[in-house]
Formats: C-alpha cells, structure tokens, sequence
C-alpha cells in the first residue's frame, strides 16, 4: 500500500497539474480568440473607406478621420456605440416595413456591425499593416460627389447665390435673390448638386432649395409657385437622374434662391454653389422628372407640450408615374415619417418608413432600379408624420412650449421631398414589362 508521505506528495503533483491546466486552458481560449479577432488592417479599414470615409476624413464635415489606425483608434468605444444603436452611418430606414433596396444604401449591414463590435471588444488591435488596403482616393477641397462617374472633374454648369454674412448671434435669415441660369439653349439635366461653397458655411447653412423659374410652351405656371428644381439639406449629397430621364432648362432661366441661415457663434459668410451636370447636346430623354413637396401637414401644426402629435396628408397622383426617391423633412421634434400608397382599388402599400428621424441627417433614399415603386394614375400617396414634444427627444429645445408649423429651425414642418417620373399609359406599361422581366431574371438567377 502506498504510504501517507507518498499519497500527499501524489496529491500535490495532481494538484500541480490541475491548476496549470485550469491557467493553461483560458490562456489558450484567450489567444485562439485573439487569433481570430478582427483587425483594423484586414477587416476594419475596407468598411469605413465604404461606408464613412466620404465625411470621416480631413477637412471634411465630419469631426474626426476615419482613415487610418492612428485617427480611428482612440474613437473605438464611441465607434461602437454609434454604430450598435445604428445611429452612423446615418440611415434611419426601418429595416421591418416597404421597400428595402436603395441605389445609396450606406448602412451597415449585420456582418459588418458585428465585425465592428468584435473589433473593438478585442482591444481594437491594429493587425498586421501590409493588410491595410490601398487608399481611396478623394477629391482635393469638397469635391464634386458625380463628377467622376461623368468622367468630368466637375459639373458642366455651376450656378451660385450671393454671398451672405450670417452673424455670431441672430434669429433665423432667409437669402431669397434670384441667379440667372445663363441657359442660352435649351438643355436637358441629368444630375444636380447643391453645397455651400466652403465647409465652414456648412455650419451655418440649415438648407437651401433652388427653385426654377421659366417660361414654357404648354405648361401653366402658378403664380408665385415656382417648381422646385434641387434641395439641400446636411445628408444629402444630390441627385443623379436614372437613366433616360432627366429635367428641362430653358433659355432666359433663373433660379430663385431659399438658403436658411442659423447661427453659429462666430460670424460666417457664405455662398451656395449649385452643380449642374448635362446631357450632351441633341440628346433629349424620355422621361421628366418632377421634384414635389408632398405634405404631411403644410401652414399648419397643432403640437402641444409634452405631447407625441401626428399629422397625414394625402396627394393624388396625375397620371401613373414612378417614385425615384423619398427624403423626409422635419425639424427639431422630428420623430418619423412614413410614405404609403392606397392605389385605387383600395390596397394600401407601406413604401418607406423613416422610423428614427435626425434633423441632423436629411437622407435622401434613392430606390434601386428592381424595387422603385411603379404606380398606377389615381394612386393616393399618403404621408404620416409623427411629432416628439417630449423630454425624451434630445434634440427638442423645450418640450414645455407649444410648436406650430414655420420655417425657423425651432417651428416644426412635416413634408417629404419626393422625386416623381410622370408616365402616360403606354409608357408605363413598358415599364411594367421591364419591371417583370427583371424580376423573372432574378428569380432564375437564385
């Protein structure tokens, strides 16, 4: 039999081993997990050159670069923060309702948050630098966001407003002088960019909205009620025609000017710079597209403390017509959006839902080609807006004041800008036709 000394000395020897596994076995998971975390080289930097390059590098609107290790390192928790609650990049598209593929689409998708997340949950590790992909290339200054896929280094016509002064301190100013377009000949758009001029009028510039004023054979202008050419507001980058599509200037054009002016704390002047980018001459698209303000609510606002308020309002459609895009336009107490279509027979369809709105982010959702709604002549679109006067809406300014409708940045509005293409029947048919076909194709390829 083995002795006491032998089986206390046994006894240590095991217990020896027992603790070195139970150090060795979560040093091994530790390092396994290490080996498999991702890193900013390999992983990280290919999702922010996508998805947050174009304002998170220098000089441009974001606070901070993204570009490198050495900038996006000390941002890793608040990084994951923002991108965990979905609030950058800056998309507020409901996931769960109406359409959800976008020719813009810069969200984020599952993968790449978790990836994120990981990431920084694994220290925010560098990994190994000849993983780091090539740099993207970027415009000097501002640039111009559709240049390049023109082949251009920038529009074909830039029209600008005047320079205005915006003092430190002061109410809200509206700059509303007219520009002539200098159009000598009749011309077809099929791209236009709004911005102010520097990134500093930026701070000052809440939105600014080019309206087209002209004289055309056949159509009747309301007085007073010049039609829409381009609006901009902070999140929005332009907009790009689809193909064959585009917007008429004529000769003896203007553009009247609506730049909304707010303080910053230091005194700022500032000018808009409009980008126009055309179709080449003797070129004419087939279709026309038409910028509308479609209203929640327009003139009027009932919104009382410390109340969550909801206004709809309902636009008929002329003829059939596709939808290009929908951008929702609120202001501070902003809370949602919803677009919906009740087509004649009575169906109801929910189109795009906003659910998140930041007054900080005006994005305009541009539908991709397969999913852009095809409405038929009579179709109703119905527009919902859903007002915050709460303590819980950060933004809101005091949730103890009754809001109405106005143009101050501390009224409320409820409209959405919705880009329409007009069809008569035969054409939209066609369309149609297209629609089905690439839909068939699709399925095929699944």
């Amino acid at each position: 039999m083995m002795g006491l000394k032998s089986r206390q000395a046994r006894n240590v020897v095991v217990g020896m081993y027992v603790l070195s596994a139970a150090l060795v076995v979560p040093w091994s998971a530790a390092a396994a997990d290490a080996v498999k975390a991702p890193t900013f080289t390999k992983d990280i930097a290919p999702i922010f050159q996508e998805k947050c390059a174009a304002c998170h590098r220098p000089d441009s609107i974001a606070p901070m670069s993204l570009m490198t290790f050495a900038e996006a390192r000390p941002w890793a928790r608040s990084i994951k923060a923002r991108v965990s609650d979905r609030q950058m990049p800056p998309w507020q598209i409901d996931r769960s309702v109406g359409i959800q593929k976008f020719k813009n689409d810069r969200s984020l998708t599952d993968d790449q948050v978790e990836t994120i997340v990981h990431w920084v949950d694994a220290g925010a590790p560098q990994g190994d630098p000849k993983d780091m992909p090539p740099a993207r290339q970027w415009p000097d200054g501002q640039g111009w966001n559709f240049a390049a896929a023109f082949g251009q280094k920038e529009p074909d016509l830039i029209i600008k407003s005047y320079d205005f002064t915006m003092p430190a301190v002061s109410q809200d100013v509206w700059d509303k002088r007219v520009t002539p377009s200098g159009i000598t000949e009749p011309r077809w758009v099929r791209a236009i960019e709004i911005r102010p001029e520097t990134t500093k009028g930026r701070r000052i510039t809440h939105h600014a909205i080019a309206y087209l004023e002209q004289t055309e054979a056949g159509v009747v202008a309301v007085p007073g009620l010049p039609t829409p050419f381009m609006e901009w507001a902070v999140g929005k980058q332009g907009e790009m025609m689809r193909p064959d599509t585009g917007k008429l200037l004529l000769p003896g054009s203007r553009f009247h000017w609506d730049i909304h002016y707010s303080q910053a704390g230091e005194e700022i002047t500032n000018k808009v710079e409009m980008g126009i980018y055309l179709y080449p001459k003797g070129q004419e698209p087939k279709y026309r597209t038409t910028l509308s303000l479609v209203p929640a609510a327009l003139g009027t606002l009932d919104i009382r403390p410390n109340t969550v308020a909801v206004a709809e309002g309902f636009t008929p459609l002329r003829e059939s017509a596709r939808i290009e895009s929908f951008q929702a336009h609120m202001h501070l107490r902003g809370k949602a959006m919803m677009l919906e279509a009740i087509l004649p027979g009575g169906q109801k369809q929910v189109i795009s839902l906003v659910s998140d709105f930041n007054f900080n982010w005006m994005t305009t959702y541009v539908y991709a080609d397969d999913a852009a709604p095809l409405l038929p002549k009579g179709t109703i679109l119905k527009v919902t807006a859903w007002h915050d006067n709460t303590s819980a809406k950060k933004s809101n300014p005091d949730p103890n004041q009754w809001v109405g409708w106005g143009d101050r940045t501390v009224d409320e509005m409820a409209h959405a800008w919705i880009n329409i293409v007009y069809m008569k029947d035969d054409d939209f048919k066609i369309e149609q036709d297209k629609r089905r076909a690439m839909q068939t194709t699709v399925t095929a390829q699944r």
